[in-house]
């Protein structure tokens, strides 16, 4: 499988939260191989396609719960944000670690530009 790169949807009226953590444009999601990769400014989470059960669109974000780095208040879950209209949650088969000192998380959403892209390779590669 060739590398697929999904770059963040960079909505320039939420830089003030997202440029200062280092998040740039070519920044995203990549699977490569048998990895994907979240990029997020200095943070970055990865896991093997083996352990992620599959992905949705979610939609229609308030600006404070999703833009920035944000832990779920409901579960584990993060978010790498950059914008308010639209985001894959990524599910994981086993909590996956690394984003964020001591903490694992069973699922991960990204605000890339290609949500309906990054779902269907999911699809493809679980």
């Amino acid at each position: 499988m060739a590398t697929q790169v999904f770059e963040y949807k960079l909505d320039t009226m939420f830089a003030f939260v997202w440029w200062p953590l280092g998040v740039r444009v070519g920044q995203g999601v990549t699977i490569d191989g048998d990895t994907l990769t979240a990029q997020f400014g200095r943070v970055s989470l990865s896991t093997s396609l083996d352990n992620i059960g599959g992905g949705h669109i979610t939609r229609n974000y308030s600006w404070f719960k999703a833009i920035g780095i944000r832990m779920s208040f409901a579960d584990d879950g993060l978010t790498f944000g950059t914008n308010t209209d639209a985001g894959v949650c990524i599910h994981f088969a086993e909590p996956v670690g690394g984003a964020l000192p001591g903490m694992r998380h069973s699922a991960l959403t990204v605000t890339v530009d290609d949500c309906e892209g990054l779902v269907e390779a999911i699809g493809e590669a679980a």
